[in-house]
């Protein structure tokens, strides 16, 4: 069984390399690992400027972004958020899947508005039937949060939005 630490440096190195997939099956755990190949470009087009006696047009400029490295191809799109709401992110250790509340059947254990500490429980991220709580390491309010419940999320991939007392 691989530990986090040996997935983590399988991640960094098929992102290094030429390989695009990378699978791996051992006494009924498997991983898979995909480059995230989607050939998504920004583009900045700026209206002429027009001056008293001549014209220039602005440069047309083209910018691509690097490849990442995702796990059986979930993405999650984020708008980005002013500042001034959060102080602080509470980022996943790991990949694994996202869970707000202890059970099924039992209560979130946070939600927005709600007071934390820093030895605060806020969720809980699954990895390989590893149950790992993930604490708030910071004294403040939940401003947002930012994944779903049973979601998969990626190592150092935003969870809560938290503003510091």
């Amino acid at each position: 069984m691989l530990t986090i630490q040996e997935i983590n440096q399988l991640i960094e190195k098929l992102d290094q390399s030429t390989i695009e997939e990378f699978s791996y099956e051992a006494s009924g755990a498997k991983i898979k690992l995909k480059k995230n190949t989607g050939d998504s470009k920004t583009q900045v087009v700026s209206q002429p400027v027009v001056q008293p006696q001549e014209t220039v047009p602005q440069p047309k400029v083209e910018t691509t972004t690097k490849p990442e490295v995702t796990t059986e191809a979930t993405e999650t799109k984020e708008e980005p958020q002013p500042k001034a709401d959060y102080d602080h992110e509470i980022v996943s250790p790991m990949v694994g899947t996202f869970y707000s509340s202890p059970s099924p059947d039992k209560p979130v254990y946070v939600q927005v508005g709600d007071q934390v500490n820093e030895d605060s429980i806020v969720c809980i991220v699954e990895a390989m039937k590893l149950f790992n709580e993930i604490e708030a390491d910071v004294n403040g309010t939940i401003t947002e949060i930012l994944a779903e419940n049973g979601e998969l999320v990626e190592y150092g991939q935003p969870l809560f939005r938290i503003k510091k007392a």
